[in-house]
């Protein structure tokens, strides 16, 4: 009779507790009553099976158990439960319902044989999950509160953070999934320092096409001089790769850790210089290939520079002033001890700009103990000239003009398309205007401005003013609406003659290079490193398009580089035409160099890809002269 009467008790403390545990995709109910065992909350739950599962024995001995007792009271009091509990759960069903359209934060599964309530994002169940995620009660303040805990748990905040990282990091992770496309090379020797590349570093996809573009570009050089073969495998090699952690706090206290990056791809010439990039999609790849570009980029000018490239996967955007502050400080407290004039010179890349850079001087100067102006960016008081910025976009302006003077032609009255809207693709618009050219596009990360009429002084001014308070480039509409916005395209099948990649590397691919080519192009600039995809530079040869090589056009930056590390132009104030005349030497120089690369080895000038092969062979000989001179280091 005591054990009838135990087990009686239980069901009964089983029903006062509500207790009804469904399947995966069903609903959940953990409340406590009023009045219940408090101890019973922070106990662990158990699989009870529904009343489905209960075979019909069971059930016989459980009705007999309720009968045995001859208590009408008792009996009556399990029948009120018993309906109380049924209207409960249609109550619970219904608030479910309303709960999972109104908050798509929780779902629930099974842990460990037990059903939890677990966060939609973070994956994970905590204390409230555990229980009812309103709280006790139920009541709609509860609601409030258990969700405003969730919600600022550190735990949660950081899986939000990165679920929400942008969408240039998730296309670049699919990018990494695609396979290497490789061009057919005319030797087995540059086939095989190719393949012991990509069995080196097999998932480094863009410095591997970045190489396999170089290698292209010399396959008649090692034809010709099987002495460069060793040279090449040793260059293909940085010097210096440098990992490290970035760890800063934002302004409500929490801690983030970012990941640095600094290659020092080749010193054989001089002292490193190149970008610094704070995106996040940086990634070791990027780094070497960045590093590799600006290494060739340096060896093809006048000037004895060596190359580097880095930054962090760090995203400035949506950061506070402070918040960005702190992270350059902290990137500087490791990097510090690589840098200095005789080793490496940072310089201005996406995301740093010359607030970035102030941040990074101040920290540099600080741990370092002495003012060292080897920082490369607009502010004259620390870094050169104060025309720094525009060297690059003015050098490729300049570039254009070259070419078509070879061709009896100019600039004024060529439509001309542009890609991004940073530093290098605004100075681009802005020397277009008084070469009479028609730039009728800009670009963004979410579309392309177009604008059929053209855009004149008069909108670049309104654009330019858009771009410094960092809006959004459909601003433009409100004042000129006959010019459209297009979201996610961009601006290549719009009709033009003369194409300016400046927005990042990839960015042109087959489709792209298909409409440049039917859209009327016949030139390419290159603003942007490696704009353009390997099956899209096969499309553009195809179609006749003339391409300049970002190593040859990027020029006019390195001029005005090397030219800051003379103490006769630091610290000073050039005037416009000192300037643009030293931009414009240095671009007829590197044009003369890359043209006559390409002759001594029987490319042909009307060759589309000539300037592509002769600049790639010039630096390459450059730096495999001074290998060979400074021996096997």
């Amino acid at each position: 009779m005591n054990s009838t009467m135990d087990e009686i008790n239980l069901l009964r403390q089983a029903q006062r507790h509500h207790l009804v545990v469904r399947g995966l995709t069903e609903e959940i109910d953990l409340e406590i009553g009023p009045g219940d065992d408090p101890s019973f909350s922070t106990s662990a739950l158990v699989n009870v099976p529904g009343s489905d599962s209960v075979n019909h024995d069971d059930q016989e001995d459980q009705k007999h158990l309720l009968l045995s007792s001859n208590d009408s009271e008792n009996q009556q009091m399990v029948v009120n439960k018993m309906t109380h509990m049924k209207k409960k759960k249609k109550v619970v069903k219904k608030w479910r319902e309303e709960w999972a359209d109104t908050y798509k934060w929780a779902y629930v599964a099974v842990h460990d044989n037990t059903s939890r309530i677990f966060c939609s994002v973070c994956k994970e169940y905590g204390r409230k999950h555990r229980r009812n995620p309103y709280g006790n009660e139920g009541s709609r303040n509860m609601q409030m509160s258990a969700l405003e805990e969730h919600n600022n748990s550190l735990l949660h905040k950081e899986a939000l953070r990165l679920q929400l990282a942008s969408k240039e990091k998730i296309q670049h992770q699919q990018v990494v999934e695609r396979p290497i496309y490789v061009k057919a090379l005319l030797s087995k020797t540059a086939g095989s320092i190719l393949e012991s590349v990509l069995k080196r570093d097999p998932h480094e996809i863009e410095f591997v096409q970045s190489v396999q573009e170089v290698v292209h570009s010399i396959d008649p050089v090692l034809a010709k001089n099987p002495q460069y073969i060793q040279i090449l495998e040793r260059m293909l090699e940085p010097e210096r790769a440098i990992v490290f952690r970035v760890p800063w706090i934002d302004d409500k206290g929490e801690t983030h850790v970012n990941r640095g990056f600094r290659v020092q791809f080749s010193k054989v010439l001089g002292p490193c210089r190149g970008g610094l990039r704070f995106h996040p999609s940086m990634n070791l790849s990027i780094a070497k290939f960045l590093a590799f570009e600006q290494t060739m980029k340096n060896a093809l000018s006048m000037y004895k520079l060596g190359g580097a490239g880095g930054g962090s996967d760090f995203d400035p955007k949506g950061k506070s002033e402070n918040e960005i502050m702190r992270f350059c400080q902290s990137f500087m407290d490791e990097l510090y001890r690589y840098l200095g004039s005789d080793q490496d010179l940072p310089a201005e890349d996406i995301g740093v700009g010359p607030r970035e850079m102030g941040y990074l001087f101040g920290q540099y100067k600080r741990l370092s103990g002495h003012f060292q102006g080897s920082f490369i960016g607009p502010k004259i008081f620390w870094s050169g000239s104060s025309l720094r910025t525009e060297a690059t976009g003015y050098g490729m302006v300049f570039f254009a003009r070259l070419l078509l003077a070879d061709m009896n032609k100019e600039l004024k009255g060529l439509r001309c398309a542009v890609s991004g809207s940073g530093k290098i693709a605004m100075q681009v618009l802005e020397k277009l205007l008084p070469c009479g050219a028609i730039p009728i596009s800009l670009s963004d990360s979410k579309g392309y401005l177009y604008d059929e009429e053209g855009i004149d002084f008069v909108k670049f001014s309104l654009l330019r003013d858009i771009k410094v308070q960092q809006r959004s480039l459909r601003d433009y509409l409100k004042s000129y609406p006959r010019a459209k916005y297009i979201e996610e395209r961009k601006p290549w099948s719009e009709r033009c003659d003369i194409a300016f990649p400046c927005a990042s590397q990839n960015e042109i691919d087959q489709n792209d290079a298909i409409c440049l080519v039917n859209s009327g192009c016949r030139m390419l600039i290159e603003g942007a490193n490696m704009p353009c995809a390997h099956q899209a530079v096969d499309v553009l040869r195809k179609g006749r398009v003339l391409i300049a090589p970002a190593k040859a056009t990027g020029a006019g930056g390195v001029a005005v580089g090397e030219l800051e590390l003379n103490h006769e132009y630091n610290l000073m104030q050039w005037s416009i035409e000192d300037f643009e005349n030293k931009i414009h030497e240095a671009m007829k120089q590197t044009y003369e160099r890359s043209i006559k690369a390409a002759c001594d080895y029987d490319i042909l000038k009307d060759n589309p890809e000539s300037l592509v092969h002769g600049g790639n062979i010039s630096a390459f000989l450059n730096l495999a002269q001074a290998m060979i001179d400074q021996g096997c280091v």
